[in-house]
């Protein structure tokens, strides 16, 4: 399935911004995103799928570490631009979530959920 594809996010300033890059980067890769630096910039790019940038998420709310919060805030603007094709695969991958339950997990709106759901319903 396509939606399956990596995502692009250009992270800007990796390095000057987080603290312990090291093991950021090393717990990144470890869930199989690909993380590289771009050419002699400061910039790196992360390549990940939907499940996985969430799960970069959690990583870092779980982590408790000031210096990463820069990105999980930056992962959840990137999850707020999800395509509705995006939300019908994220709730498939969820079994039996609920409206609210996608919601919180997706940032999209109680009428966009509702679609999705009873989309997956009606399959």
């Amino acid at each position: 399935m396509a939606l399956s594809a990596p995502k692009t996010i250009t992270l800007p300033s990796f390095l000057r911004k987080t603290m312990k890059a090291y093991a950021l980067k090393s717990e990144i890769r470890a869930l199989g995103c690909e993380l590289s630096r771009v050419g002699r910039s400061r910039n790196w790019i992360l390549k990940a799928t939907i499940s996985q940038v969430q799960d970069i998420i959690e990583l870092i709310e779980a982590s408790g570490e000031e210096s990463w919060q820069w990105l999980a805030k930056l992962l959840k603007k990137q999850r707020e631009s999800l395509t509705y094709d995006e939300l019908i695969y994220i709730a498939q991958q969820n079994q039996g979530i609920t409206v609210n339950q996608l919601v919180a997990l997706t940032d999209c709106t109680s009428a966009q959920a509702r679609r999705v759901i009873d989309e997956i319903e009606f399959m």
